[in-house]
Parts: structure tokens; C-alpha cells; sequence
């Protein structure tokens, strides 16, 4: 691991409790960035989901401006756009709009996948296939939209040209990392539950990529599922959390997130089922001290730029703290890397 600074960052996904409301949940979810900032993370970035009951992600750019309004100075973005749901004028005109409004504090992440189920996707979006297989065509018009150039266009999304928002690709696959290599953009990998192409990904994204007017060098965000408390035995009993979560996804249950209980040997045996476990592979859980040392290894390994966090719990102050700790955890790293390269 080299001596630059590792930025860390959250992943929103704005999940309802069981008994809890989508105002409350998406009130919490300020609450947590308010805590974030307080605490020097990076970016605060929304997911895009569709016909998810208990998901209260899905109208992204509403939500990036609810956060940005009560914070001052976390960047606030999406986690991502899914792309070919949208067109890519009113993407550039609403990200354009919050750009205006929150200078400097707005990013801009795409994906390709739709966030939702087949059927939901063609209602987003009669054409979603075609736009999805349109993909690097698609971020083409939305950069051209931002730009300075597009003004003697015929079609102009005029509130976005000239604005700072900067561009990340997401991916969950090996397609992503060449598109985001291609174009000279930063690349973000949805390791917190698709691992098994991460270091792939990664070496092509590093091997392939083209500077370009945004960005010189390959600039590398993975994210991970982050579960800190004050002890090991806390730590495993909230995460018994995401793995039901987890296990829903699989089986095809749509509850809302579950409360915590004790880490049973039936818990146990089934994070060790390839599915649940390949999911979960990138679960950092336990102590400071724990996780810290998880960290190290893993960023050692991967050498990323930034870590951008899932932090699944039923209770808010469980989240809350475990926000706090990682916060902390990230900035004792970055403090001893500074002493090693000073010393």
C-alpha cells in the first residue's frame, strides 16, 4: 500500500426497517450523511432502485438535493443514475440544476444496470435494451450536454453546460472497467456484493486506461459492506441484519430489514453457502480494531483510491455508530501512512 491518502465514502440505499416508514427511513439517511460529514467522509452517493417496497432509493436527484440542503460540504451524488432508464437530457438538466445550487458538492455516477426487475424496466423505459446496449453512446450526449461546446447546438440542456460534475462509471462486471478506461473516467466497483471479477475488473481498468481532460490516472472506488461496534460478538450479532437481507435477495423475499439476533450455527453455515458467501466475501465486521486490520489487508491488496461503504442496520444509532467508528478507523490509517512517509 502506497503512502497517498485513501478517501472513504457511503453508499445509500435508504432500506425501511420493519416497522419503519419511508419518511423516517429516508429522514434517517440525513442523519447518517449529518454524521458522515461531521466525520470527514468524501461523498454521500444515493443508489437507484425500482419496485422495491422497502428500498426508499429511487428518485435519486430529489434525494441528492434533500442532503445537499442540510449539509455544507460532503459531496453528495448518485450511486448511481441508472442510465438507460433515463434520458440523457433531463439526467444533464437535473444533475446541471443541483450543480447550480450546491457548486462544487455534486458527482454523477452511471450504471447500466436498471436497479429493478425486467417488467419495471420496460415501464421506466420502453427502449431500455437498445439504451442499455447504447451505454457509452448515451454518457457521450450527457458530457456533451455539460459542455461549454453544446451551446450552438439545437438541443441544449442550458442549466448543465459549464457546470463541475464530475463523471464516475460504475460496474459490477469487466464491461464496465474497459468503457471506464476508454473514456478516461474514474471507475467504481460494486465489490459489497458482486466480488467475484473486483481484481479483474481493476487490473483492466489500471492496464487500459486513457488519460483524458478529466482525469490523468486511474482513480479506483470499491465499495464494501462495513459493520463496526464496540465489540467483535456486537458486531456479529447486527450483521446477522444483512446477511437475512442477503439471503431475501436470493430466495426472492421482499421484507423489509430485519432486526438482529443471535449469530446461530444455522447463520454461520449458511454464510458459507458459494452464493450468500460470494455476495458477502467484502463484509468488514467487528471492532475498530478488528475491521482496521481487515482494511489494511485490503487495501494493501486491491491498492484503491477510496473505500465507499454500506453500513446495513435495523437501529439507526447502531449505524450511526458504526459510521463514526469507520470514520474513525479510515483517518487512523491515513494518519500512520503519513508518519511512515514523513518518517
Amino acid at each position: 500500500m502506497d503512502n497517498r491518502d485513501i478517501a472513504f465514502s457511503i453508499l445509500e440505499l435508504a432500506l425501511v426497517p420493519q416497522g419503519g416508514t419511508i419518511k423516517q427511513t429516508l429522514n434517517d439517511s440525513l442523519t447518517v450523511a449529518k454524521e458522515a460529514e461531521a466525520n470527514k467522509y468524501k461523498r454521500y452517493w444515493f443508489a437507484e432502485h425500482h419496485n422495491a417496497e422497502y428500498i426508499g432509493s429511487s428518485a435519486t436527484s430529489l434525494l441528492i438535493g434533500y442532503v445537499a440542503d442540510n449539509t455544507s460540504n460532503i459531496r453528495v451524488g448518485s450511486g448511481g443514475v441508472m442510465l438507460p432508464n433515463h434520458s440523457p437530457l433531463i439526467v444533464a438538466e437535473q444533475f446541471g440544476t443541483l450543480a447550480h445550487l450546491y457548486p462544487n458538492r455534486i458527482d454523477l455516477g452511471l450504471g447500466r444496470a436498471p436497479g429493478t426487475d425486467p417488467k419495471t424496466a420496460r415501464a421506466i423505459r420502453s427502449d431500455f435494451m437498445q439504451a442499455a446496449h447504447s451505454f457509452s453512446r448515451e454518457i457521450e450526449k450527457i458530457q456533451q450536454y455539460f459542455s461549454t461546446d453544446n451551446k450552438n447546438a439545437e438541443v441544449r440542456a442550458t442549466i448543465a453546460e459549464g457546470t463541475d460534475v464530475p463523471l464516475y462509471i460504475l460496474g459490477s462486471s469487466t464491461d464496465s472497467a474497459h468503457l471506464a478506461a476508454r473514456k478516461g473516467l474514474p471507475y467504481a466497483f460494486a465489490s459489497h456484493f458482486a466480488s467475484t471479477h473486483l481484481f479483474n475488473a481493476l487490473n483492466i481498468y489500471r492496464d487500459e486506461f486513457q488519460p483524458s481532460d478529466i482525469l490523468e490516472k486511474p482513480y479506483t472506488i470499491a465499495g464494501i459492506n462495513v459493520l463496526i461496534a464496540n465489540t467483535d460478538e456486537e458486531a456479529e450479532r447486527l450483521f446477522t441484519t444483512l446477511i437475512k437481507m442477503f439471503l431475501g435477495v436470493l430466495t426472492g423475499a421482499k421484507d423489509a430489514i430485519q432486526p438482529p439476533t443471535a449469530m446461530t450455527e444455522e447463520l454461520q453455515e449458511l454464510l458459507k453457502h458459494p452464493s450468500l458467501h460470494q455476495m458477502l466475501k467484502y463484509s468488514f465486521v467487528g471492532s475498530k480494531q478488528t475491521v482496521k486490520k481487515q482494511l489494511e489487508a485490503f487495501l494493501e491488496e486491491t491498492q484503491v483510491n477510496e473505500l465507499i461503504a454500506v453500513s446495513t442496520t435495523f437501529a439507526l444509532e447502531d449505524r450511526i455508530n458504526s459510521v463514526r467508528l469507520f470514520g474513525e478507523v479510515m483517518t487512523e490509517i491515513n494518519e500512520e501512512k503519513i508518519r511512515r512517509e514523513i518518517a
